[in-house]
């Protein structure tokens, strides 16, 4: 037999309360004694009793549907970072019963952002990437709509959640300084978005700590092209460094890639190492010092702070998450 789905009225009579009482019970809000509360509860685990979603959402003015915003011009190497991002937020949502609804939008075009917080169908909002003069921060700002951002903002007024990028590169920096390697190069992406403006930052301030002078000539960003960064590593290797340092690891795999075609030996004719780790540097040879984050982290902790945002919950402006350095052979 297929048991009878049972609801609010069915709980309501069985237990000679009002439907109100019951609803009150079930969504922790509203003057309730807790021991009719405590009934309510018993009965409905008793009987595996599930709110309606629909119901449920009319009753607290929520749709239970978080935002994540995907930057639209991803480079298909980037994806694997966006996606471990999602995986961590999905795991999140789905415990809070919470869905996820996956938004694009570019940095010059947040139409898309827009249109779902017009039409009402998120409760809150994460953004994955974060860039100087950000439109989608400026809008959910204006909007008052709850929204944590993963990477750093200018805005210290924005939940911010994101790794120590600057001491961490900085940490990675000094210890390649203190092997004795001085004439390093620094290569990153495009400095509008803000996590290459703090590795930037933290290579500079290892050389400050140090007390040693560091080399403009040497320091190439907006490096958005495979032929650009071709063209840089041929020039700073006439230069005569000793050392590269890449902003992330899709620069530092066509940095290791330019190299190989030149006939350049790793680590003998000059040292590599990125400041961001992933699957794409797993395979080289020899394995390349990187600084290592737990990216997954990265966006259960923005799923957590969002939820507890939209629930009115006091949350830390901004949190920083741990980080590791591995040092390997491209730098030894």
């Amino acid at each position: 037999m297929i048991s009878k789905k049972i609801t609010i009225s069915d709980i309501a009579n069985e237990l000679g309360v009002s439907k109100t009482t019951v609803s009150r019970a079930i969504s922790g809000k509203g003057r309730i004694s807790e021991a009719t509360r405590l009934r309510v509860q018993e009965y409905i685990e008793l009987h595996n009793y599930r709110p309606n979603v629909i119901a449920k959402s009319l009753a607290q003015s929520k749709t239970f549907n978080i935002g994540v915003v995907l930057p639209a011009d991803t480079n298909l190497t980037e994806i694997p970072f966006f996606q471990s991002c999602l995986m961590g937020i999905c795991d999140v949502a789905v415990s809070f019963e919470y869905d996820v609804v996956v938004i694009t939008t570019t940095e010059e075009d947040i139409s898309q952002l827009k249109r779902v917080v017009q039409k009402n169908k998120v409760d809150g909002i994460i953004l994955t990437r974060t860039t100087t003069n950000d439109l989608a921060t400026a809008y959910l700002k204006e909007n008052h709509i709850p929204f944590v951002v993963i990477g750093s903002s200018e805005d210290a007024e924005i939940v911010q959640i994101d790794n120590n990028h600057v001491e961490g590169c900085a940490e990675l920096t000094s210890i390649l300084i203190k092997y004795g390697y001085y004439r390093m190069a620094l290569l990153g992406g495009n400095p509008r978005h803000i996590v290459n403006t703090n590795r930037y930052k933290g290579f500079i301030k290892a050389f400050r700590d140090n007390k040693r002078m560091v080399d403009e000539s040497l320091i190439h960003m907006n490096l958005t092209s495979k032929v650009m960064i071709e063209r840089t590593v041929d020039l700073i290797m006439e230069q005569g460094v000793d050392c590269i340092v890449c902003t992330d690891d899709i620069i530092c795999s066509q940095v290791l890639t330019r190299l190989n075609e030149k006939g350049y030996i790793i680590p003998n004719d000059v040292k590599v190492a990125s400041f961001y780790d992933s699957v794409y540097l797993e395979n080289y040879n020899p394995p390349v010092t990187s600084l290592r984050i737990d990216v997954k982290s990265l966006g259960i902790e923005a799923g957590e702070c969002l939820i507890n945002l939209i629930a009115q919950h006091e949350v830390a402006q901004k949190t920083l998450l741990d980080y590791e350095l591995v040092l390997k052979k491209s730098t030894m």
